[in-house]
């Protein structure tokens, strides 16, 4: 049994100040609000964050070596009770259940595939495959492959958004920005803007790295371009991914991506190659004609080596984090934003596995 870290818990006399209003910090937010608990949202409200051009995708069996996410029934199951959740307080729905069809690429990965399919943890997640599998004018296939559910989608865009207008009609979101020289720490409490708040919690994405309580964190951040297409996909509604991902909308346009780039200068400027690789990509997988009706650039948060980074800073207690959800956020930022609420409010320990001060 780990020996997990206990603390004190918080008082709930005075607020938590979140900074940051990305999928991490809006769950942060939501799971404070489950709990009676008041916080303030401070927000920058910039145009393009990589939670609001994110694709959102939750699916079980990830990246080139086709290996199951991690805890992902538990977390998927949490994610799904929590967004239902909160589309019924909202009136609104956000996240689409839907298969999402993974296209194997080479003959390397058709036999990655066939070792990883007899796994007993990933055959739970394949149901019976339709043929065929896609619609071969659509899409090229030329080493099959398989769909994996439960899966699906966020609207992370219009859930960041609703959250915002519920969060703001509370009282509890600001738009502003929270300068490192204008946050002050001490033992008993963090004060901004000539206000006391219990605890101070950086939900910044990447630019937690180049704070100077957080720079020592390892942080290995990576520039995404995301498209958005016009293009028929013969009615196809499954999420499509073959290298790079395709997800239809209901209007009629679809999300693609992403590029992954590292290092990089400009956040929201990438390199023409990159966009050009990744529309390479889409034309080998895409048969129909597309075309590209808009970019978007953003940095993605990413802990090298670790799967998040949640709680206190070590030396300064009224400080805490939740961060380097990387493309994970939509799965995991609800079981995180509550594991991180359980440890401030009631001094219940956190897991080694995203503890900050483990790492």
């Amino acid at each position: 049994t780990p020996r997990w870290r206990r603390r004190p818990p918080l008082s709930r006399s005075r607020p938590i100040l979140i900074i940051g209003g990305g999928l991490a910090g809006t769950a942060l937010a939501w799971r404070l609000h489950e709990r009676g608990a008041p916080f303030l949202l401070v927000d920058r409200d910039a145009p393009v964050t990589a939670s609001k051009i994110a694709a959102g995708l939750v699916t079980p069996i990830t990246g080139m070596r086709l290996t199951l996410s991690w805890r992902y029934s538990a977390f998927h199951a949490e994610a799904l009770r929590f967004y239902r959740d909160k589309e019924a307080l909202l009136g609104g729905v956000f996240f689409y259940e839907t298969p999402v069809v993974r296209l194997l690429r080479s003959e390397k990965e058709v036999h990655r595939w066939q070792e990883r399919r007899a796994q007993p943890e990933i055959a739970s997640f394949i149901h019976a495959t339709r043929e065929p599998l896609v619609n071969d004018a659509v899409f090229a296939n030329p080493h099959g492959g398989f769909e994996q559910r439960p899966a699906g989608w966020l609207d992370t865009a219009a859930w960041l958004q609703a959250s915002r207008d519920f969060f703001t009609r509370q009282g509890a979101w600001l738009t502003g920005e929270v300068a490192a020289d204008a946050l002050q720490v001490n033992a008993g409490s963090a004060s901004w803007d000539g206000r006391e708040y219990e605890s101070a919690v950086f939900c910044t994405g990447w630019e937690a790295a180049r704070h100077p309580w957080f720079d020592w964190a390892p942080f290995k951040s990576a520039r995404g371009t995301i498209l958005t297409l016009r293009a028929d996909l013969g009615g196809e509604r499954r999420v499509i991914s073959s290298g790079c991902w395709v997800v239809p909308r209901a209007d009629g346009s679809a999300r693609a991506g992403p590029t992954y780039e590292i290092p990089f200068t400009a956040p929201h400027t990438p390199a023409r190659e990159a966009v050009a690789g990744l529309e390479a990509k889409l034309r080998a997988m895409v048969r129909a004609d597309f075309q590209v009706i808009e970019e978007q650039t953003a940095v993605r948060p990413i802990v090298h080596g670790h799967e998040a980074l949640l709680g206190l800073h070590p030396g300064r207690p009224r400080v805490a984090i939740l961060n380097g959800l990387g493309s994970k956020g939509v799965l995991r930022s609800p079981w995180l934003a509550r594991h991180l609420v359980e440890h401030l409010l009631d001094g219940a320990p956190l897991e080694p596995a995203v503890d900050l001060a483990a790492h």
